[in-house]
C-alpha cells in the first residue's frame, strides 16, 4: 500500500499550492493537508487519481473480477502458455 509522503498544514498549503502541484507532477507523491495537525484532505496527481478511478471501476465489475480471479488461479496451477502461442 502506498503511503502519504508529505503532510502540510493548511496555512502553508495556501501559500505553497503551485509548488505542491509541481511536486505532484514531478514525483507522483501524495500530499496530506492538515488542520490542527489532523489530515483533512489529500492532494494527488491527476495520473494517480485516474488510476484510482480505473481500479474502482475494475473492482465494481463482477465479470472483470471473475476473470481476474480465474487468471490468478491459472497462474497458481501452472496453466500458462508461451507468448508466441498466445498470438
Amino acid at each position: 500500500m502506498q503511503t502519504i509522503e508529505t503532510f502540510i498544514p493548511i496555512t502553508q498549503a495556501k501559500a505553497k499550492l503551485l509548488d505542491m502541484v509541481r511536486q505532484l507532477r514531478d514525483t507522483d507523491d501524495t500530499i496530506a493537508i492538515t488542520k490542527n495537525g489532523v489530515p483533512e484532505a489529500v492532494l494527488l496527481s491527476m495520473r494517480k487519481f485516474e488510476g484510482l478511478l480505473e481500479t474502482i471501476d475494475i473492482l465494481a465489475d463482477p465479470e472483470m473480477m471473475k476473470q481476474l480471479k480465474a487468471s490468478a488461479n491459472d497462474v497458481k496451477a501452472g496453466r500458462l502458455i508461451d507468448l508466441d502461442e498466445a498470438f
